[in-house]
């Protein structure tokens, strides 16, 4: 499932809110794609690719492809570690990798994939890159 060496990561820490949790204080397994969104958000933050950037110059970056492993459970008070590593690809779209441990012992709890592609506000798919990304692309090559 995972991929060589991506080249930009992001780490954030989450402590796991009452209201994620189900009757017996287990984390409901739909939030952790909520957990997968905060790590791409913080990503594009930390390195310029922020949703809005992605909005303003024209399109939308749905998710077309979703793997997720869950491995162990997490419960209330519980923080999370989210790692989010960019998949470089010289297509039209974004892909992350995800490990998302628990800060207490460092077990895994779960790892991930997502693939995004871009479509314009028309509502199509943008089959060469767009203009933003290719700067990005350029402008991440100086972060090595």
């Amino acid at each position: 499932m995972m991929h060589q060496a991506p080249t930009l990561t992001n780490v954030i820490k989450k402590e796991i809110p009452f209201y994620d949790t189900d009757a017996i204080r287990v984390v409901w397994h739909g939030n952790y794609l909520r957990y997968l969104e905060d790590g791409r958000e913080a990503f594009g933050k930390q390195y310029g690719l922020e949703y809005m950037h992605i909005f303003d110059s024209g399109y939308y970056a749905p998710i077309v492809d979703l793997h997720v492993k869950y491995k162990k459970t997490t419960t209330l008070g519980d923080t999370l570690v989210i790692e989010t590593k960019y998949i470089p690809s010289k297509s039209a779209k974004l892909m992350f990798e995800y490990v998302i441990r628990r800060e207490s012992d460092n077990e895994i709890v779960l790892e991930a994939e997502t693939t995004q592609l871009f479509l314009t506000r028309e509502g199509k798919f943008e089959l060469s890159s767009p203009e933003f990304l290719v700067k990005w692309r350029e402008k991440i090559k100086n972060l090595h």
